[in-house]
């Protein structure tokens, strides 16, 4: 009785303790005017975004990701039923700009009709990486599906370590993001290394890019590409900054920066100032290590676009690779309106780069890859009949892994430990096991781009053309793809000897097919 009437006391002490600090600070308005219960209005915007998730929201409504997005992908990613009944939820009949895949009744291509058929086939790029302009190490990718730039230091090193096992499993590529090559992308996956403004993994002590230590990093690992990152679609022509506070011994160690000491990246690159020295530079770095060599970037003003394709066509220097990131790309951290509203979506973006690319007969010499919520067959099959070679996917590898979109990135308080550095969170990521279910996706994904592929009459997904894909107008008309982005016949296609190329390599597995005729 005792113990129970000062557990009272102890309790009504705290709360009267709380009651004067609201009324006397000056702070917060409403907890001076409502004080102890004022703070159930900021505990409820607290876990707002969970009870949006979890109660309020219907199936298709949130953001970035919708509830049905996001089952897809945890069903995918764990190998389950990601099958869906009763008929779509989408608002088919009233949403403008709502993309439709037009299936063939009679195509070269038979469907495989098994539910697992495509699960473990290769689907590899139409195009040889690096051939069309002689490098010595062009390759050809095996995998349409890749996972895009994401650095330790944004994820953790739990995190990177399951996609790299992950995409060695799945037979993909990982891109490193800028951050440099940690251990933890030392674990069997093939690697794309890329290179931002402050040459994280490739400077000397002063923060200048050093050619001699990329070469020993590339000769040390299973780097079959560069990427030279000029911005990208959720923070475009912005640096990055990692506090000092998250910039542990192991991070410094592998950026070749200080440990604790903020961590600022530069908006721009000291390597080169214009289109002209750019692709000086990209020349340089190809020679000097053989490697196909590309940029990654979002799209704004395309002055840059035009004289990149116009010293392309004239000088013959150019890029292997173009990488063209969507504003509606993610990022660990960004301020709202760069997010929101700085560079353009996906589609837009990367149908105006083509269209010059194009116009300068430059198409078919260039691998196009794809970023920017591509990791949705839906998304990625419009991507492939624009242009795409290739999508790379971030935070769909992400939710693979364990991701709940909580949408805390840069708190460095992330729940399930995938982009957080606190150890107590990381150490509930299992890499052994979230590796398996990132490659599950990935093969998933890329099971339903070719099964997507074969209903449209064609036996790979970058044979898609834009005539198969309509743009819903409303309930009443539909525009063809090549009509909205004003694309001319054949654009969006590898050329004729890439597209034979890529049909005999899908020809050596097993079509689909029917019984026997009756007599």
């Amino acid at each position: 009785m005792k113990r129970g009437l000062w557990a009272a006391g102890a309790a009504a002490a705290a709360v009267a303790a709380v009651a004067v600090r609201d009324l006397t600070q000056r702070r917060h308005a409403l907890l001076r005017n409502f004080p102890v219960i004022g703070h159930g209005r900021y505990l409820i915007e607290a876990i707002g975004p969970e009870l949006r998730q979890y109660v309020v929201a219907a199936n298709d409504e949130e953001r970035p990701f919708t509830r049905d997005q996001r089952r897809w992908v945890y069903a995918s990613a764990k190998k389950e039923n990601n099958y869906f009944g009763f008929g779509t939820d989408n608002d088919i009949e009233f949403t403008a700009g709502y993309p439709i895949i037009k299936h063939r009744t009679f195509g070269r291509a038979v469907p495989r009709s098994h539910p697992e058929a495509g699960y473990e086939a290769s689907v590899p790029c139409a195009k040889v990486l690096g051939a069309a302009r002689g490098r010595a190490k062009a390759f050809r990718p095996g995998s349409v599906v890749n996972i895009s730039g994401m650095s330790f230091g944004s994820l953790s090193g739990a995190a990177v370590e399951a996609l790299n096992r992950g995409a060695a499993i799945a037979g993909c590529l990982q891109n490193t993001g800028e951050g440099a090559l940690s251990p933890h992308h030392r674990h069997g996956g093939e690697l794309v290394f890329q290179i931002g403004t402050s040459y994280f993994g490739c400077r000397d002590e002063q923060g200048r890019f050093d050619l001699a230590k990329l070469k020993d990093v590339v000769a040390a690992n299973p780097i079959r590409a560069l990427e030279i990152k000029l911005s990208q679609g959720a923070k475009p022509s912005l640096g990055g900054l990692l506090p000092g506070a998250k910039v542990s011994a192991e991070i410094a160690a592998t950026r070749g920066i200080p440990q604790g000491v903020d961590c600022v990246s530069p908006s721009r690159h000291a390597e080169f100032s214009d289109t002209d020295s750019l692709l000086d530079w990209v020349e340089l770095l190809a020679a000097e290590t053989g490697l196909p060599v590309g940029i990654k970037s979002a799209v704004g003003d395309l002055d840059f676009w035009d004289e990149l394709t116009t010293l392309m066509a004239a000088t013959g220097r150019g890029v292997d690779f173009v990488t063209i990131d969507g504003g509606e790309g993610g990022t660990g951290a960004a301020p709202m309106i760069f997010s929101d509203s700085v560079s353009l979506p996906f589609q837009v973006g990367f149908a105006r780069v083509y269209r010059l690319f194009a116009e300068r007969d430059l198409h078919e010499k260039v691998v196009f890859i794809g970023a920017g919520k591509l990791g949705l067959p839906d998304n990625a099959i419009v991507a492939f009949a624009l242009g795409c070679d290739m999508v790379n996917v971030a935070r769909e590898a992400m939710l693979a892994i364990g991701c709940i979109q909580a949408q805390k990135c840069h708190t460095d308080t992330c729940p399930t430990g995938v982009a957080t550095q606190n150890r107590w969170l990381t150490r509930g990521l299992d890499p052994a096991l979230k590796s398996v279910r990132a490659a599950n996706y990935v093969k998933t994904l890329r099971r339903d781009l070719l099964k997507v592929a074969e209903a449209c009459g064609v036996e790979h997904p970058g044979l898609i053309e834009t005539s198969s894909v309509e743009i819903l107008d409303g309930r009443t008309t539909a525009t063809p793809l090549d009509r909205v982005y004003d694309y001319q016949p054949g654009w969006g296609l590898p050329s004729k000897a890439d597209q034979e190329a890529v049909i005999a390599l899908m020809l050596d597995e097993p079509q689909g097919g029917s019984a026997p005729p009756s007599p």
